[in-house]
Parts: C-alpha cells; structure tokens; sequence
C-alpha cells in the first residue's frame, strides 16, 4: 500500500529542497519529521507539512498507523520559472529568474527505500 501527496508551485528551487530531501530519503515517518523539526532551513517545514499530508492521506486511505510508513519515494523537480526584470545602470535592465518547484512524497508501509 502506498499514499501520495504532492505540492506544486513552490516559490522555492528544486536544489533547496533537494538539500533537505536527500537526508531523510528511505527513513521512518517519525524519524524523518524528528529530522525535519531542527535543520535550519525553511524547505524542511514545506517538506514537513507534505510529509503530514502524506501521512493524513495513508491514515485516511488504508488505515495505515505514522509509525508503521516509511518514506519509500520523494524527488523534487522544477517548475515554472518567472521572469522578471531588475533596473541597471544606463536604463539597461537584467533578467531575474524566480524559479519554482514541484514536492512529491510517496508513504509506504513495507516496501524498502528506492535508491536514487
């Protein structure tokens, strides 16, 4: 059995969030969400609350128990960037990209990590 939650649009890169994610790949809910409640960067609560919601959706599906899952899949890919223009000297202006994210977390309750 396996849930999924999925987070689009994030106003974050896909390299922050990998930072994060590749830490707690193939681990315990519970360990993972210990994890994620001290690293200091703001992709770990986005990262956090897609875990929740992942968890929420195996409890809501399945019946599944948080300390029965383990974290069998999660990858970050990039979204939409936005441009936009910053004002330079000479009425020159430089391209700013803000770039975006797509979160996606699948639960398992038996099946071993997947290595990436």
């Amino acid at each position: 059995m396996e849930a999924k939650a999925r987070q689009t649009d994030i106003k974050m890169t896909a390299r922050k969030l990998r930072r994060v994610i590749n830490e707690v790949r193939g681990k315990s809910v519970g360990e993972a969400q210990d994890m994620l409640r001290f690293m200091p960067y703001f992709a770990a609560s986005v990262v956090a609350k897609n875990l929740r919601a992942a968890v929420a959706n195996a409890y809501e599906k399945y019946g599944a128990k948080p300390e029965d899952l383990r974290i069998s899949e999660i990858y970050a890919d990039e979204s939409v960037t936005y441009k936009r223009g910053k004002p330079r000297a000479q009425g020159r202006i430089y391209r700013r990209l803000k770039r975006t994210s797509h979160l996606t977390i699948k639960v398992s309750d038996n099946a071993p990590a997947k290595k990436a």
